[in-house]
């Protein structure tokens, strides 16, 4: 019959493509990666991916934390990290990360000139990419948090097919020219099928230092309509706030140089959040 021949050209399809998907294969030493992603730079990605993986670890203690930069074009984990050197090559010729506030991180930032400019096409951001991932001694980590760059293109898809990963992070603004890239990204994980975990407000209010008066300079609640849109949570909110540009633009993130702030808090509730929502890790 015609179903049964349509159902049969289907299954071929399905078997030529998945022949053409490279097969995942886990970075050695690293339980759970989670990746943070937006679809639009300049939407405090970074910001928040830095931050979270500090509050990882102060959440859970007796974990092991890494940090990735996956951004070639714009690494910002050395100075958000407070981080400056090369990497150190083990007898094996693998990368060892460098460490502050007891995260272990690799940034192509580590391995070129601060104002060098990355002037590359793709395959080499693709050699590049898979180097920082494969060349590199974790050690034995709990948690990989790998901050992407912005978009869904190459390096995306290249992480999100290669490696395992127990749960992707999406970072907006409530700005509508934010939630269109944002909802991009979230789908474009649902089609390589890594589970989103949820959705992050960030720069979700402003509130006047002086008379604390709160002001929703992007919108008030854009991240949660496109979460309710595409049947996600909403892991929480994060304020505009001058201290959480200040502090990592010094290297001393806010969850570190003001614990008891309500941004820091803002963060660890996320934190606690996101983990909630991860598979066990294997033994």
């Amino acid at each position: 019959s015609s179903s049964s021949g349509d159902e049969a050209l289907r299954d071929k399809r399905a078997q030529i493509l998945s022949r053409g998907l490279p097969k995942q294969k886990p970075i050695e030493g690293v339980k759970q990666v989670v990746v943070v992603a937006s679809g639009k730079g300049g939407v405090g990605k970074s910001t928040t991916a830095d931050v979270l993986t500090i509050t990882f670890l102060f959440l859970t203690q007796t974990k092991e934390v890494g940090l990735l930069d996956a951004d070639i074009y714009g690494p910002s984990v050395p100075k958000m990290m407070n981080l400056k050197g090369n990497p150190e090559l083990t007898p094996k010729n693998l990368m060892r990360p460098l460490k502050n506030y007891g995260i272990a991180c690799m940034s192509m930032g580590f391995l070129i000139e601060e104002t060098a400019p990355i002037v590359w096409r793709g395959l080499m951001v693709m050699s590049a990419v898979e180097k920082l991932l494969r060349q590199v001694d974790w050690g034995q980590l709990d948690y990989l948090v790998i901050d992407m760059p912005p978009g869904t293109g190459d390096v995306q898809l290249s992480v999100s097919q290669n490696i395992p990963i127990a749960g992707a992070v999406i970072v907006s603004t409530p700005q509508d020219v934010a939630l269109s890239d944002a909802r991009k990204g979230a789908e474009m994980f649902r089609k390589v099928h890594v589970p989103v975990l949820g959705l992050v407000q960030n720069m979700s209010v402003f509130q006047c230092p002086k008379c604390k008066h709160e002001t929703h300079i992007f919108g008030a609640d854009g991240v949660r309509d496109l979460a309710k849109t595409l049947g996600l949570d909403i892991l929480g909110d994060i304020p505009l706030h001058v201290n959480i540009r200040e502090t990592c633009d010094s290297g001393q993130p806010v969850v570190i140089s003001q614990p008891q702030s309500d941004a820091a808090k803002a963060y660890l509730n996320i934190a606690m959040e996101i983990v909630r929502r991860l598979p066990v890790a294997p033994a």
